[in-house]
């Protein structure tokens, strides 16, 4: 099982932006520490739910300041980038840390983003399977051409070139974000992994992996691939001497963060839009999440595990808003809850 660190860089009421980003680094730079494997980075614009805005150039810093750890992003959004110079980046970032990086994607959302981009709704509506393909090319292929919808070019070489880096990993691993059928049949037809929500629960998670190894045999995909696919489950954790106190801390905070968060992002279409209610969204993600004892923590890890078959996590970590306690927060996971699921 391979435990990791979620960061938003969230900004909680009251907090400068500045703050928020410091603790986002802190506690990547304490995962390493705590022997966590891997750090996930989110990626947001115009909005104090999260204050990074762009995941893999935080990656970047974190894969220079650490040795050993994993950066992910969580994602980078695709449609509000070009393809290539993501494609780009994370080549580069593949190389030079020794193939430590790897590069969620998703479709995001219908967000004001696209316009300010330039990106237009049709980018998010029809335009992501494209902006997929070209992407996954760009890291396998030694040249590149496109003749699709949005993107039109000449071959090109693909310089630097993944598979050039003097490791033995082929190139950064790619997972895409998911949470309908069709963005699960869009993985699976690619062999990707895929990164589910922590707004869903296990059975459901189980329900798309099962789904997302329906469409892998049916397109093809060879068995070893299916079988060897490590999917991330993202969800929230917080540890404490008692369950309740665990709770209690992000009961206190994150309904907050979740309201001014949620309530800032604005559609590009002026659509009208659904938020979900922030202090019975935080009771039903303590309910389904480590929260908890460490034992607790680490019950629930496993029982994840072997309920849906996914042995990857991205754990939110930063719940409780606070530096020293997200640090803690940590180094218990570390050290308290990772041996219990050897």
């Amino acid at each position: 099982m391979r435990v990791g660190s979620f960061v938003l860089a969230a900004q909680f009421p009251g907090q400068g932006e500045g703050e928020a980003l410091h603790r986002a680094v802190r506690s990547a730079e304490v995962a390493e520490e705590a022997g966590l494997d891997t750090v996930w980075l989110a990626e947001h614009h115009f909005v104090p739910y999260g204050t990074c805005p762009s995941a893999v150039t935080l990656a970047a810093w974190l894969l220079g300041r650490t040795r050993r750890i994993r950066v992910g992003t969580a994602v980078s959004v695709l449609p509000t980038a070009h393809p290539v110079t993501l494609g780009e980046q994370a080549a580069l970032l593949h190389h030079t840390s020794g193939g430590r990086f790897t590069l969620g994607v998703g479709r995001g959302g219908p967000w004001v983003d696209l316009e300010v981009f330039g990106a237009g709704l049709e980018a998010y509506e029809k335009g992501f399977p494209e902006s997929l393909d070209l992407l996954v090319r760009w890291l396998r292929d030694p040249s590149v051409a496109a003749d699709g919808e949005r993107f039109r070019f000449r071959e090109v070489p693909v310089v630097p070139r993944p598979s050039e880096a003097l490791d033995e990993v082929a190139g950064p691993e790619v997972v895409v974000a998911c949470t309908s059928p069709a963005s699960v049949r869009l993985a699976a037809e690619r062999g990707l992994s895929m990164l589910l929500g922590m707004h869903v629960g296990d059975e459901e998670k189980a329900e798309m992996v099962a789904l997302w190894r329906q469409h892998a045999r049916a397109c093809g995909r060879p068995a070893e691939e299916i079988l060897g696919a490590s999917h991330v489950s993202a969800g929230v954790c917080q540890i404490a001497d008692r369950r309740v106190d665990a709770a209690e801390t992000l009961m206190k905070a994150m309904p907050g963060w979740l309201k001014q968060g949620l309530e800032a992002h604005v559609t590009v279409d002026g659509r009208a839009r659904r938020m979900r209610d922030p202090l019975a969204y935080t009771e039903l993600l303590c309910g389904l999440h480590p929260v908890g004892t460490p034992r607790l923590c680490a019950d629930r890890l496993a029982a994840t595990s072997e309920r849906t078959g996914i042995s990857r996590f991205a754990l939110l970590v930063e719940g409780s808003g606070d530096l020293a306690a997200t640090e803690e927060n940590v180094r218990r996971l570390g050290a308290e809850v990772l041996p219990q699921l050897v």
